[in-house]
């Protein structure tokens, strides 16, 4: 009988963690392609399957959920961000397929960052997250004085920037392989050194 009690509450904690990451998801997305203000809890809760009250009891009030939802989606990203360390052409490569995926959704936030405090804390972990990757991924390439590292650390955050992905792919409507090649133009013109 412990057996089956055991079995039946890890049954239930896994539905529970599905449903959770139903509603997670479901949020994130939403914020993909509309203003966080206008998203409301009846639309995440459809979106995922699940009642008002559901995401109540899971997240306490918007709040919450909203909180949640932008640390799900920075686990998420920085999963996506994962790339080999020095690897000029697999940064450029994982930073626009990261892009494609959520680049306009990003744009979405940016514009709305002036606006709504959540938002302005999203954006503002965005951007430390992307130069952190910066960072990691160029680090060998990178000088050991603290000036030139942090200039150069500035260039090619410009240089790899969703901004940067959107003027190119978006606003000149070049294809994704071509906005790839420019984005590591840009970035090896910034380490020539760099195999």
């Amino acid at each position: 009988m412990k057996t089956t009690r055991r079995y039946t509450m890890t049954t239930r904690a896994e539905a529970a963690e599905r449903t959770r990451m139903r509603i997670l998801d479901a949020a994130v997305s939403l914020a993909d392609s509309k203003l966080l203000a206008d998203i409301l809890l009846d639309d995440i809760a459809t979106e995922a399957g699940v009642s008002v009250q559901t995401v109540l009891r899971r997240f306490g009030n918007r709040a919450g959920l909203i909180e949640a939802a932008r640390q799900h989606a920075q686990a998420r990203v920085e999963e996506e961000r994962r790339t080999p360390v020095g690897d000029v052409d697999a940064a450029v490569r994982t930073v626009v397929d990261h892009y494609e995926e959520r680049g306009d959704g990003v744009v979405l936030m940016l514009a709305q960052e002036r606006t709504d405090e959540a938002i302005r804390a999203i954006t503002t972990g965005g951007r430390a997250l992307h130069r952190t990757w910066v960072t990691d991924a160029f680090g060998p390439y990178l000088p050991e004085d603290q000036e030139n590292r942090e200039g150069l650390v500035d260039l090619l955050a410009v240089a790899t920037d969703v901004y940067t992905w959107k003027q190119l792919r978006r606003d000149r409507g070049l294809s994704r392989t071509r906005t790839e090649a420019r984005m590591n133009q840009l970035v090896r013109a910034l380490l020539p050194h760099a195999p």
